[in-house]
């Protein structure tokens, strides 16, 4: 099932399908709305619960400098209704969606301009990492804008055998990262096929980036993960400013509320836009609670 749902991920034509007839078959739990009106009425009742969020304008399969541009500026667009409305949120972006796949320069250009304008209102940016092929190159341009702004970072994931090595390399760069597992199907070639193995990777990622005295958002819903994170910043004394904990939009809302009254920083990821059909079909495949939750939606009154 995971597999079926990953290879529908990608599917153009279905894409194309959902954007044409909008939210529905249950996406409405995970992505916030198709505009950022509609995602600011979100964000503002989780900033009423004390979540903080970072909001992603969705989207994928950018294949004309047109569109890269376009979604440049849906990404100003959010971050000026962030500076505008005093919310307590970031900003994440997926650098295809920039131009990744187009040129350099373009992918520079419109990344740019993103970062004056988040600079400008007060918003940090994340640049989110999507499939190994694209990793290296998206490594070296975050170390590239990295070096021209302090309101950056990316996202570093645990499945990849290279991840050891990505947090030992951007250390200088003294990075605010965020540290996920992995959501792409992945070749063993160049994944830990296994859970425990990306368990374990994790936790090592997670104790060597905050012990190296980087701010580290620990991304998973995965409960062993949360307690060994809390357990390890009680044994060395880090200060909870220096971390937070992140999760999905729908995802385990009752525990995102629990971490907040037990004293710790929790942020939420909240997607939003037209073009939602991959991130929803990532989600489904995540986990088999999601399909029954999403099946339980469309045949109840």
């Amino acid at each position: 099932m995971k597999n079926a749902f990953l290879f529908m991920s990608k599917n153009k034509f279905l894409t194309k399908m959902a954007k044409k007839y909008g939210l529905r078959f249950g996406a409405g739990r995970f992505v916030a709305g198709e505009t950022i009106d509609l995602a600011t009425k979100v964000i503002q009742d989780l900033n009423k619960k004390n979540l903080k969020v970072t909001i992603d304008y969705l989207g994928e399969f950018v294949d004309t400098v047109e569109e890269a541009n376009e979604m440049a500026d849906h990404c100003i667009e959010a971050i000026e209704a962030i500076g505008k409305e005093n919310l307590n949120s970031q900003c994440s972006l997926k650098m295809t969606s920039m131009g990744l796949d187009i040129s350099d320069e373009l992918v520079l250009s419109n990344m740019r301009r993103i970062l004056e304008a988040a600079k400008k209102n007060g918003v940090f940016v994340t640049i989110d990492m999507e499939d190994f092929t694209r990793c290296e190159k998206t490594i070296r341009i975050f170390k590239q804008l990295r070096s021209e702004y302090d309101n950056i970072g990316t996202v570093i994931q645990a499945y990849l055998y290279r991840t050891e090595n990505d947090i030992t390399d951007l250390n200088s760069l003294k990075p605010n990262l965020r540290l996920v597992k992995g959501a792409y199907k992945e070749p063993a070639e160049v994944a830990f096929p296994e859970k425990k193995d990306v368990d374990e990777n994790f936790k090592k990622i997670i104790k060597m980036h905050l012990l190296n005295g980087n701010f580290t958002a620990i991304a998973s819903h995965d409960e062993a993960m949360i307690e060994y994170t809390k357990q390890l910043v009680k044994e060395h004394n880090i200060p909870n400013d220096q971390f937070e904990f992140q999760m999905l939009y729908g995802i385990r809302t009752e525990r995102q509320l629990e971490l907040v009254k037990e004293g710790y920083n929790m942020r939420v990821y909240v997607p939003y836009g037209t073009d939602w059909y991959g991130y929803f079909m990532r989600r489904l495949a995540e986990r088999p609670a999601n399909v029954a939750f999403v099946l339980k939606g469309m045949f109840s009154k």
